[in-house]
């Protein structure tokens, strides 16, 4: 490539695509133009201005862009060079330390909220004894991805993020400080979803929906993609010899923590729908389990609800 000429649009993009396509990345046209963005600090409308036009790109954002491409190359996370993980309506920070959140547990929040539609939303200029504040306990919040989307979701309901890794529960306090909750409460805790009840035994009996994505990939597991397995934290995503001894522990932990007909949500692998459904119905009070799949049509979460 000439030097001497500067670099266009257009080459930066063909050549980080061409790139990323080597380096077995999965999207390596989306990540060529979320990087160019992220380095020449644009939104993609301007970038896609700039693209129609084939314009020239400074030299430091040259330099910048061609930085976050070596390092996406070597399969650095997209969202830890950015700083941002979109989910749902959230633009989400990120780094090492907490789980990403993934586009398939969107599906799960959905499920929260349409079981919140059967609330009636609370009028906080009425004082009224008969309207309820649905609770929502979410646990192994990550980055908040879930409490915060239900939050900003539903207006009016209150959310118990747990966590138990610190840096994982910092980043979702920083989230919570620049989200917009309307009449809705979060509150984030560092604690161990696997004994919550026994740190916070006043919270025994209190939820309306109890939502987790635990870590559930078993033991001797390798996750097959280098973010993944590199990047994201050993305590987000492993969850025993089968990988389903922490869900176990967690639906023990949320038959105490909900109210008679309060819903359970858990996310899990598609090849575990019916080792959930069978841990589920093995408890004293959840009932009818039943398993959804995702956007790719696999089984990814199982929902019980408990009984009087």
């Amino acid at each position: 490539m000439d030097t001497d000429r500067p670099r266009l649009v257009s080459d930066l993009l063909r050549g980080a695509t061409t790139l990323f396509t080597e380096a077995g990345i999965a999207s390596p046209e989306a990540d060529a133009l979320e990087l160019l963005c992220h380095a020449w600090e644009i939104d993609r409308a301007a970038l896609h201005r700039h693209r129609l036009f084939d314009d020239p790109v400074p030299d430091s954002v040259s330099a910048r862009f061609a930085e976050l491409c070596d390092r996406r190359r070597q399969r650095t996370p997209l969202q830890h060079l950015t700083g941002i993980a979109y989910f749902r309506h959230l633009q989400l920070q990120v780094g090492p330390g907490v789980f990403v959140p993934r586009p398939e547990t969107e599906l799960l929040v959905g499920s929260v909220l349409a079981e919140l539609s059967e609330f009636s939303t609370p009028d906080s200029t009425i004082e009224t004894e008969e309207v309820r504040r649905p609770i929502v306990i979410d646990l192994c919040s990550g980055s908040g991805a879930i409490s915060l989307s239900v939050a900003t979701e539903f207006d009016g309901v209150d959310v118990l993020g747990v966590e138990r890794e610190s840096a994982a529960l910092d980043w979702s306090l920083t989230n919570l400080e620049h989200s917009r909750l309307g009449e809705s409460r979060v509150e984030f805790i560092g604690a161990d979803a696997t004994s919550i009840t026994q740190a916070r035994p006043d919270l025994r009996g209190r939820a309306d929906i109890v939502v987790t994505n635990p870590p559930y990939v078993p033991d001797s597991a390798v996750p097959r993609d280098p973010e993944v397995a590199d990047h994201d934290p050993a305590a987000a995503l492993f969850g025993g010899d089968t990988g389903l001894e922490i869900p176990g522990l967690i639906i023990s932990e949320a038959e105490q923590l909900l109210r008679p007909g309060g819903l359970f949500l858990m996310e899990h692998s598609e090849d575990q729908g019916a080792d959930a459904r069978e841990l589920l119905e093995a408890t004293a009070s959840l009932r009818h389990a039943a398993t959804f799949q995702d956007y790719t049509g696999r089984d990814r979460y199982t929902v019980a609800r408990r009984q009087a």
